[in-house]
């Protein structure tokens, strides 16, 4: 088990240890080596981000660790983009500790020592190993095996999700601009026949020229079941009343067309990840447990175990809580009692996740329903609609957690418990 306490962490910090900070970046990292008590035991030096550098880097250690009698390394570094992935499973092998220091934290205690905010290589590398020495630090962890490949799936969705995105939005800029009118005809500019009509007659003029039958026509070259008459009448009015530009036209069907072929392409994609986010799902062996609970379906639940990785090293689930930045911090200073907030110092898209999961939750499942309604309509302190989402997705955790460990089914009888039931008839 790796999480620990800060307690537990300060203490581990012994006569033994020798501290590393790495600031790393993209060619070239720099390191600088302390004892426990802050003391730097050589000068600091940069290694390169490849082979030779990371031997150079564990000779260096090796080397001063037996030179200064000590036992145990760790190595701290901050998880700021990906560079320091690789440097990180390197060490691992070798068997070399690595923790995690927050940036938020490195940028502070930097301005505290010099009142700079610049960017300093070496400088940054001793910050790290400050933070390290205090306990101000949370173990690297590295998915394995199933975990691993979740999380990878995970990410390569929301990326393609994001590209699909753009793509629709490009889709709409151009209408906003060429036909307005047309998205007030198809709200939903994802089916066959408003892509089809798009693809092939985008602007109001195209429209006129077919007319209603032609428009009733191409509708049912796509359309499993017709597509009403009315609605191609309500086009054609749609594009005789268009105030959309007249220039440009040809150039515009071209960009177009490329934005409905890029979003076909990333539809495709996001079927293919997600058929396979399925597959490693069920190798979990505790996908029943999870997909049990109503509103969460396969893609959730497979991005949420790609974001947590492997649930038996967490001791409870306050720190999956923790772990996902849903943990309340309390804005307070003297004798002012301020707001409580999330903290946000998680893992920002777990944390997006379950917020997500919780709105599907308050529509789909009676007891997620039950507890938000009453969240935000009781009579003392009753919470905004995000706050009160906030306590559904800080439940979602709680009841994978418990189903999990406890290798059973969602039971709706023991969602709420007998307190919170109470609360609810009393309501």
């Amino acid at each position: 088990m790796m999480l620990k306490s800060q307690i537990q962490k300060i203490e581990s910090i012994t006569p033994e240890v020798m501290i590393v900070g790495i600031d790393v970046a993209k060619k070239k990292h720099w390191a600088r080596i302390f004892d426990y008590r802050g003391l730097e035991l050589t000068k600091g030096f940069s290694f390169k981000n490849n082979i030779d550098g990371f031997n150079r880097l564990v000779g260096k250690l090796g080397e001063i660790k037996k030179e200064k009698g000590l036992e145990r390394i760790i190595v701290g570094m901050e998880p700021t983009g990906h560079y320091w992935k690789a440097l990180a499973w390197f060490l691992k092998e070798q068997g070399v500790t690595v923790v995690l220091v927050n940036p938020y934290h490195v940028k502070q205690l930097k301005e505290l020592d010099d009142n700079a905010q610049t960017k300093n290589d070496p400088k940054d590398a001793m910050v790290i190993a400050k933070l390290v020495k205090d306990g101000r630090f949370s173990y690297a962890y590295l998915p394995e095996g199933i975990y691993a490949e979740l999380r990878v799936l995970s990410t390569m969705r929301g990326q393609i999700r994001a590209k699909l995105n753009s793509a629709k939005n490009a889709l709409v800029s151009i209408l906003d601009e060429y036909f307005p009118e047309f998205m007030e005809v198809f709200k939903n500019l994802d089916g066959k026949a408003a892509m089809h009509i798009l693809y092939h007659y985008p602007f109001p003029q195209d429209i006129r020229e077919i007319g209603i039958e032609g428009i009733v026509g191409e509708f049912k070259k796509v359309a499993r079941r017709a597509v009403g008459v009315k609605r191609a009448e309500k086009l054609y009015e749609a594009a005789e009343k268009s105030v959309g530009v007249r220039e440009g036209l040809t150039a515009a069907k071209t960009k177009i067309r490329l934005c409905i072929e890029e979003i076909s392409f990333f539809k495709k994609r996001l079927e293919d990840i997600e058929r396979e986010m399925a597959v490693r799902l069920r190798e979990t062996g505790i996908d029943r447990y999870i997909l049990s609970i109503p509103g969460i379906g396969i893609v959730t639940a497979a991005g949420i175990l790609g974001e947590i990785g492997d649930l038996s090293r967490f001791e409870n689930w306050k720190q999956v809580r923790k772990y996902a930045g849903l943990n309340l911090i309390e804005d307070s200073s003297g004798e002012r009692k301020g707001k409580t907030r999330i903290s946000k110092r998680g893992r920002a898209m777990l944390r997006n996740l379950l917020y997500q999961v919780a709105v599907v939750m308050v529509c789909k499942n009676k007891e997620m329903k039950a507890l938000y309604t009453h969240l935000k309509t009781r009579r003392e302190n009753p919470l905004e609609k995000k706050q009160a989402l906030v306590v559904v997705a800080v439940k979602v955790i709680k009841i994978i957690f418990a189903l999990v460990k406890k290798k059973e089914e969602y039971d709706a009888k023991k969602v709420l418990g007998s307190f919170r039931e109470k609360q609810l008839q009393a309501a």
